[in-house]
């Protein structure tokens, strides 16, 4: 990669965002502006909370829509965006003034090549260990710089970015990095510290073998610093075959579950004579807490002090959130939808309220789920619910040029007879408020929103409040 100067006193340089109102993108765009940098940008479409987070720090731009002339050879770089095509008119102008062109990952790397960095990777569970490190972290009044996946609670934005902090800590995203650049995006991070939390085939559209999605993951292992470290969660299958002995010049640390128990519906970790109380639950959770355990030690944090952070670690925004809850029944919504984590979350779910009958409710809405091939891999994810409901939008189908989906490949793909398979959002509302909700807990699993099914207002239905 081409070094490019970002020295503190280049701090008024003009970046230009290419699809500024992404996720990822208009967090970058506002910690840069809180650092000094003069941002603009521009993008064809802009949803909350991007909006109004970008025109709250001045940033949102003034009309949607590309235009080439705003693109001058007075801009010192370009960060493009995902979003942006290959044939976008503003990166075709900026390519033909020979700009310096970031994708936002190669432009993090700048800002954090001089600082040590941490990335957690894996297929799932990288936004938790994420929060659960800053959380712990924060606790121990250790300032770093960051990247994450959600919003936080406790912490503005999902990108801070500082001339102070010595670490960085990143969500390691495997998906592409631009329009332009097809390596992921955690392979320009180069660690100093690397965790992987397990591997389960996704974006089926990018990684079209699962072979060539575990190279990934290789060559994500072959990025880290020379003396560095790999964390790795022992009880992945695929992480046991490629992680032991693949380099011999780092620190390689498997972790595993640790040692905890429930009572009255309560996890706690056990450490010695110790018992730490935690808001969260689920074996998948505590193997999270274990990476992030051993993340932070190598950042000079104890297990005593870890577990005690942990204690008012309430978990990352959708992942395993009480939406409503009364004496008798609770709904969460969480982010699960690769087969995987949809297994975990509910295996979870059903070990912390065993008496309860368990309804779980998945959305079809990523490429790979809609997809008729992919399907067979969520077969026996959700046998351990009581009540199993599958939804899907065929307009969602048809947006992503997939073919029609019948109720009947689903349930063959999930191989359970009984169950539920909705098309239509209406139908599946009517459903759900027929129920009878004594004694259940509804979990509702989707990266998507249910075509706009207000779950706050679906949850104080549930429970009464």
């Amino acid at each position: 990669m081409e070094s490019f100067n970002f020295e503190p006193k280049l701090i008024l340089m003009h970046l230009y965002f290419i699809a500024i109102g992404g996720s990822a993108m208009h967090n970058l765009a506002i910690a840069l502006a809180s650092k000094g940098y003069r941002v603009s940008g521009s993008d064809d479409e802009i949803f909350e909370p991007s909006k109004s987070r970008l025109a709250r720090y001045g940033l949102l731009p003034e009309k949607l829509g590309w235009d080439a002339s705003r693109i001058t050879s007075g801009l010192d770089a370009i960060i493009l965006g995902m979003h942006a095509k290959a044939d976008n008119p503003e990166l075709l102008r900026a390519r033909e003034l020979g700009l310096k062109i970031f994708s936002y990952p190669e432009f993090l790397y700048e800002q954090s090549k001089d600082k040590k960095r941490v990335v957690i990777g894996g297929s799932h569970g990288k936004t938790t260990i994420t929060a659960m490190i800053l959380h712990a972290l924060r606790q121990a009044n250790l300032d770093c710089d960051y990247l994450v996946g959600a919003q936080l609670e406790g912490f503005d934005v999902m990108v801070k970015l500082t001339q102070e902090a010595t670490v960085m800590i990143f969500e390691g995203d495997e998906y592409l990095t631009s329009p332009i650049d097809p390596r992921p995006k955690f392979h320009l991070y180069k660690p100093d510290i690397a965790l992987l939390s397990g591997i389960a085939w996704d974006h089926i559209n990018v990684f079209q073998t699962y072979d060539n999605y575990v190279d990934q993951f290789r060559i994500f292992i072959n990025e880290i610093t020379p003396g560095g470290s790999l964390i790795w969660c022992a009880d992945d299958a695929e992480l046991q075959r490629i992680c032991p002995g693949c380099r011999d010049d780092i620190t390689i640390l498997p972790y595993a579950l640790p040692s905890y128990e429930i009572r009255e519906r309560q996890t706690f970790i056990l450490l010695k004579e110790n018992a730490f109380p935690l808001r969260i639950f689920g074996k998948h959770n505590l193997m999270n807490l274990e990476g992030a355990r051993l993340v932070c030690n190598q950042l000079g944090i104890r297990d005593f002090d870890f577990y005690s952070a942990m204690q008012t670690f309430k978990g990352a925004s959708k992942r395993l959130e009480i939406v409503s809850e009364s004496e008798t029944s609770i709904v969460f919504k969480d982010f699960a939808h690769a087969p995987s984590k949809v297994e975990a979350t509910l295996k979870a779910v059903k070990e912390q309220f065993p008496s309860r009958k368990i309804v779980a409710c998945l959305e079809l809405h990523t490429y790979s789920s809609l997809n008729r091939e992919f399907l067979g891999h969520y077969k026996g994810t959700l046998d351990a619910a009581d009540t199993a409901i599958v939804y899907y939008n065929p307009h969602a189908l048809a947006l992503k040029g997939l073919p029609n989906l019948t109720p009947e490949q689903v349930k063959e793909g999930f191989s359970r007879n009984n169950l539920e398979v909705f098309n239509n959002v209406q139908l599946l509302l009517t459903s759900l408020n027929s129920e009878n909700w004594k004694n259940s807990v509804l979990l509702m699993m989707s990266s998507g929103n249910y075509d706009g099914i207000d779950l706050k207002e679906l949850g104080s239905r549930i429970c009464g409040s």
